[in-house]
């Protein structure tokens, strides 16, 4: 008897330690690839000091959002390794190269995410921003540890103000429940943050999403060699490449006139737009006529049908809201992997499912950095900074209203920020991924450990109006999309783009008028 309980108690101990092992080294690879992602976007010039210091706080801030950016990924894959596993348990259910692939590894892998991923957006990243900016208390000795307690002692502060208004927000909705729950805050208020973290998150992609499918086929567009429909591409590659260099000899010509000077601007955007305009035909003119002809419709009817799709599960959902109760979003505990497919169609539904979850949220961040109030923070290559920040036009408010000087609100340290933004940003959409893939219908895998506890998951109302929305949106924009681009394609293939178009007096603009020496016409 005490031999079983001591072999009872290796197997856990073995199987706790061959779970460790995975979950490391798959977060190491992770850790590693994001960040190879962030210094290759990072701002070169804003790292490079000669103060040691600075240098100090520069890596600190960069391990920290390198870590929470490894765990939007893995929040990212959460579902697909989910379905994937139970999907290879159920085809190899009785391997012996496959019994690590269990429940209880899928579960911990739930919980460190949910655990990580909160410890991110409530601790790390609000202490690497008060980090980089910190420079230690007045009077105190100069260095790193000084930046340090001022970072904490923010941090603590926020900590303490974020709790007041979450206990002010449960007072207003459950008086009775908050004045017994003063001091239960493991139990009651973290989940209560969490629960509103996850609403925001869900929100977020209810906005971005549609918007993001729809500008998946311009993005994609962008990226492909589109076929010729009755165009002449040498004809139009001809005169692109005679208006580059009248532009250019004009760039060059230096003339002093007033003309020149007036029009200097416009006239080197309009250079930069025919030069992009030209390396794109040139780039159609080198293409086989297979990646031209085939290429383009192929991806272009993958992305419909995968949009499509969506749609089409989200409606399925919404009649199951309405039939059945177990449609409902809901926890478990126990996964039970390997007992039966999450998808009506097998194995080929469930690859379908990771398809579509991963489709859903590269079409969320496409919507995100493509939506004007989050468009400046869209990463560049070698050149990541705050100056095209769209979040903070209140700045340019404050500057014209000659309130104070817009640089006393700016951070100092520009380029931190920015990667920082980013950062929360895909990580509080990565984060709310599982629960809007499972709230749509998208996947019948149930949501585990605590992302199940999220107190609005339960609400009827709440559901199935996020469903309707979603359906609402996503089949406006993809209307609105396709019959834009079919009737922009026309347009281009009947040359009707390049026919003269009449100009009026009243769009000339008044400098224009004054540099030709028309200010005297009637």
């Amino acid at each position: 008897m005490e031999t079983d309980e001591v072999s009872i108690r290796e197997q856990l101990f073995h199987n706790r330690v061959r779970e460790t092992i995975i979950c490391v080294l798959l977060f190491t690879c992770l850790y590693m690839v994001c960040y190879l992602i962030l210094t290759h976007f990072k701002k070169t010039a804003e790292f490079v000091t000669d103060d040691i210091e600075d240098a100090t706080v520069n890596k600190i801030a960069l391990w920290l959002c390198t870590f929470t950016l490894s765990v939007a990924v893995c929040a990212v894959l959460l579902l697909p390794i989910s379905i994937l596993s139970n999907e290879v348990l159920l085809t190899f259910p009785h391997s012996y190269y496959m019994q690590w692939l269990n429940g209880s590894l899928i579960h911990g892998l739930w919980n460190l995410v949910f655990l990580f991923s909160n410890l991110s957006l409530v601790f790390l990243m609000p202490f690497a921003y008060f980090f980089t900016e910190s420079e230690g208390f007045a009077g105190s000795k100069k260095g790193v540890m000084a930046r340090v307690y001022e970072a904490v002692v923010l941090l603590i502060l926020l900590t303490l103000l974020v709790l007041g208004i979450v206990w002010v927000a449960s007072a207003l909705l459950h008086d009775n429940v908050a004045r017994k729950s003063l001091y239960d805050l493991w139990e009651y208020y973290l989940p209560y943050l969490y629960s509103g973290i996850s609403l925001f998150g869900v929100l977020l992609l209810l906005l971005c999403t549609p918007f993001g499918l729809s500008r998946m086929f311009s993005v994609t567009g962008s990226l492909l060699v589109k076929p010729r429909l009755l165009e002449d591409i040498e004809d139009t590659f001809s005169c692109t490449v005679f208006e580059e260099d009248s532009l250019c000899r004009k760039l060059n010509c230096g003339s002093p006139s007033c003309w020149a000077k007036l029009n200097m601007e416009a006239m080197r955007k309009e250079y930069q737009a025919v030069q992009s305009r030209r390396v794109a035909l040139e780039m159609r003119r080198k293409a086989s006529p297979w990646q031209r002809n085939l290429g383009y419709p192929l991806a272009m009817l993958m992305l419909l049908a995968l949009t499509v799709m969506c749609v089409l599960m989200v409606c399925f959902n919404v009649l199951e809201l309405l039939l059945d109760e177990a449609a409902m979003p809901r926890g478990m505990e126990d996964p039970h992997l390997g007992m039966a497919s999450f998808s009506m169609f097998g194995s080929l539904g469930a690859a379908v499912q990771v398809v579509l979850i991963l489709y859903l949220m590269v079409s969320s961040v496409v919507g995100f950095y493509s939506s004007p109030l989050f468009y400046g923070l869209m990463p560049r290559v070698k050149d990541t900074n705050l100056t095209q920040v769209n979040c903070f036009l209140c700045l340019s408010l404050i500057k014209k209203l000659e309130m104070v000087p817009v640089r006393w609100l700016l951070p100092l340290n520009l380029c931190f920020f920015q990667i920082i933004a980013n950062c929360v940003s895909l990580l509080i959409l990565s984060s709310a991924l599982p629960v809007f893939s499972r709230t749509l219908g998208i996947t019948r895998f149930d949501l585990l450990g605590d992302f199940g506890r999220y107190n609005w998951l339960g609400n009827f109302y709440i559901v199935f109006l996020y469903n309707m929305l979603f359906a609402g949106l996503t089949s406006a924009s993809l209307t609105k999309t396709v019959t834009w681009a079919v009737q922009r394609e026309l347009i281009c293939a009947f040359g009707l783009n390049r026919l003269p178009l009449t100009v009026s007096r009243s769009t000339i603009p008044c400098k224009l008028l004054l540099a030709s020496g028309l200010s005297k016409i009637q």
